[in-house]
């Protein structure tokens, strides 16, 4: 199994004194859910506290999330100013994310974009790409590049347009290129360490206070299909 983060082993990719980006490992949940198990923030919380000695509580906010089997970059603020700032940033679209994904065989075209409508079902937290509108559906679209061929996988890279649950891994299994290792979305295997091949991979946005566009990217886990790229 993945060993999850802790304040440790904490892979820091960028940190100022308003915000700090880490490297998500699979299995971590960015924010506290009904598992219990202690999310990436408090994580980042811990990690803070003994770094700068801080006597009291120490502010994290949770701008955006990466689904728990998957791995890269995570933005937290570190102060509210900059939370309410990102927050609108990333509500508004004026972010760029780029996500790593190895899928089974090779789409055709090796390049498109992809628009299809969404519904979420909170019971099995899942959601179903529809060609159509339906009732309760969102738009959701994204560009996928050809990136790499591998002997039984194909690693494209994606681009966001919007940002809906589950979204690539939906889109891309609608399209027939399920994510290796995503065993609800339609992969016949499951990786062995729970985690599926879908890797935040890199971030360009506007910085809260300093106005600067910033770009991170994470490198992915060491891993032999991430390995060959």
């Amino acid at each position: 199994m993945k060993i999850l983060s802790t304040k440790n082993n904490l892979q820091v990719l960028y940190e100022d004194n308003h915000i700090i980006v880490v490297n998500k490992r699979v299995g971590d949940i960015v924010q506290g859910d009904q598992t219990g198990d202690k999310p990436l923030s408090e994580v980042v919380k811990e990690y803070l506290k003994e770094k700068y000695n801080k006597p009291g509580e120490v502010f994290i906010g949770v701008v955006h999330r990466l689904d728990r089997p998957t791995t890269g970059l995570v933005v937290f603020a570190k102060t509210s100013k900059a939370l309410s700032r990102l927050n609108e940033s990333f509500k508004n679209r004026e972010t760029q994310k780029t996500y790593w994904a190895a899928v089974k065989s090779t789409p055709e075209p090796k390049q498109a974009t992809l628009t299809h409508y969404l519904v979420r079902n909170p019971k099995n937290n899942q959601s179903k790409a529809h060609d159509k509108e339906v009732k309760e559906s969102k738009k959701a679209s994204l560009t996928y590049n050809f990136l790499k061929k591998l002997d039984r996988f194909t690693i494209l890279e994606i681009d966001l347009h919007t940002g809906r649950h589950h979204q690539i891994r939906a889109q891309l299994s609608k399209i027939g290129h399920p994510i290796k290792g995503d065993l609800k979305y339609g992969y016949d295997r499951s990786n062995p360490d729970g985690g599926i091949h879908l890797h935040a991979r890199k971030l360009t946005f506007i910085h809260p206070v300093k106005k600067e566009t910033i770009t991170i990217v994470a490198p992915t886990p060491t891993d032999p299909i991430w390995d060959a790229i």
